[in-house]
């Protein structure tokens, strides 16, 4: 049960939790200016305070996420404080959402997608391609370790933890030859000018919902959601609605190497590439559908439960 907490006002602050990591609060500094651009009064000082809550996902660096538990790390501690009043909106990176919110929660709000695809870093330039047998990516993701082996399964893949700058500097010290960082982060970071190179969806399928920041709040809120509502990208909300129908299908969560990629077309429909993995990236399932932008779920729910029907018994296992 949730607690009834006052509305937001004009003169106490809208409160906006995030994690307090370089990325997540570029990404919630976006969010504030975008809500002070939309309504004038949010844009005087005082008028919107940041909040940053540690999560366990942040508090967790010794181990993958997976191992620790997959989806929900990042948003827990964060939806708590929203529960009980102490916030007033979050702000999250789609891609560690769980596809179920808490009671009382929803996702009311998609910005602007950015460039979901991810980007390849190496010390010495060298692609996937050709890297030396035996070299070592670093990464975090399943998904992401899950295609490199799919491509080159003569590579070493060890966990790489931390946010960008950490993994970043890792490299540099030549604890991996190599690491994989999504392209959206980078933009928003401006670092992405760095990258060895920028990886299309045929080499590297993205996360769901990859580069979207989502805004989630009290369904309750009215006053909030009609602050958030001029703010909310019609095409994004119906592209991470397909990717993340995929996810729910599949059960996805950190543990399962999903990827999926939806676009709005010019004549207004979608279509959506999706893909189910082995961690060892020996076992392969792809799928893809071409629908109209109102059957955005059914298609994403579809198009996972194809999936799920095609994968052998046992595939999500990590060894």
């Amino acid at each position: 049960m949730t607690t009834a907490t006052p509305h937001h006002t004009s003169i106490a602050p809208l409160r906006i939790g995030t994690r307090g990591s370089p990325l997540a609060l570029a990404q919630v500094h976006e969010t504030r200016d975008r809500l002070g651009a939309a309504h004038p009064h949010l844009a005087v000082p005082g008028a919107i305070e940041i909040v940053v809550i540690k999560t366990t996902g942040d508090r967790i660096l010794d181990r993958t996420l997976a191992e620790a538990g997959g989806k929900g790390l990042f948003t827990k501690e964060i939806e708590d404080a929203l529960l009980a009043g102490e916030i007033d909106l979050a702000v999250h990176s789609m891609k560690d959402v769980p596809t179920v919110l808490p009671e009382g929660l929803d996702i009311t709000c998609l910005l602007p997608r950015e460039d979901p695809r991810d980007a390849w870093f190496s010390r010495d330039g060298a692609t996937l391609m050709e890297l030396p047998a035996g070299a070592v990516v670093g990464t975090a993701s399943l998904r992401r370790q899950a295609q490199v082996l799919a491509r080159r399964p003569d590579l070493t893949v060890v966990p790489l933890r931390g946010n960008v700058q950490t993994r970043l500097r890792k490299l540099a010290e030549g604890e991996v030859d190599a690491t994989l960082l999504a392209m959206a982060g980078l933009r928003r970071l401006n670092l992405d000018g760095h990258a060895t190179v920028v990886l299309e969806a045929d080499v590297m399928l993205p996360a769901v919902a990859q580069g979207a920041i989502g805004i989630e709040s009290r369904i309750a809120d009215a006053v909030t959601n009609g602050l958030l509502a001029p703010l909310n990208c019609a095409d994004t909300a119906l592209r991470v609605t397909a990717e993340r129908g995929v996810l729910t299908a599949l059960d996805g969560s950190c543990r399962t190497p999903i990827a999926a990629l939806a676009r709005v077309l010019a004549d207004g429909s979608m279509d959506m590439e999706a893909m189910a993995l082995s961690p060892d990236g020996r076992t392969i399932v792809t799928t893809s559908r071409r629908f109209i932008a109102t059957d955005a779920l059914a298609a994403g729910l579809d198009a996972g439960a194809e999936l799920k029907g095609r994968l052998p018994p046992g595939i999500f296992t990590v060894s």
